[in-house]
């Protein structure tokens, strides 16, 4: 085959700056092992993601949802998990108090830290003004 280019699978796409984005991450699935859907022609990978791209052997669909997959952080498990909890506490109207308990607890815990910043500021005072006494006499 003649010399790919991205001119050839541009109509493709929308925009190059996605073109780029789909073709690099196929050529990275080739790299790990995936099996490319054009002939290999001793061409690099990069090639034959853009070969593959406007030969359309590979939907653009699946292509994007390739890329989605690679960047997604959340996976569908975790927001099934997040619904199931949102669910519950909303059939579950005294789990709520558990959720306001915590939050008490929470802030009893910041109220002690702050004292005992306090109570320790306190302390630095009184041995400054110790030490201050006893230059003072000198």
């Amino acid at each position: 085959m003649a010399r790919i280019t991205v001119e050839d699978c541009i109509d493709k796409f929308p925009s190059r700056f996605e073109l780029v984005l789909v073709a690099s991450n196929r050529a990275r699935k080739l790299h790990s092992g995936d099996e490319p859907t054009v002939d290999k022609d001793n061409d690099k990978n990069t090639v034959i993601a853009l070969r593959e791209i406007a030969d359309q052997t590979i939907t653009t669909d699946k292509l994007k949802n390739d890329l989605i997959e690679e960047y997604q952080t959340a996976t569908l498990s975790e927001d099934e998990d997040l619904e199931e909890i949102e669910s519950e506490n909303i059939d579950n109207p005294n789990d709520a108090s558990l959720i306001d308990e915590s939050e008490k607890i929470n802030e009893d815990d910041k109220n002690d830290i702050s004292e005992e910043v306090d109570k320790s500021h306190d302390e630095n005072l009184e041995s400054t003004d110790d030490e201050t006494k006893e230059d003072q006499s000198i």
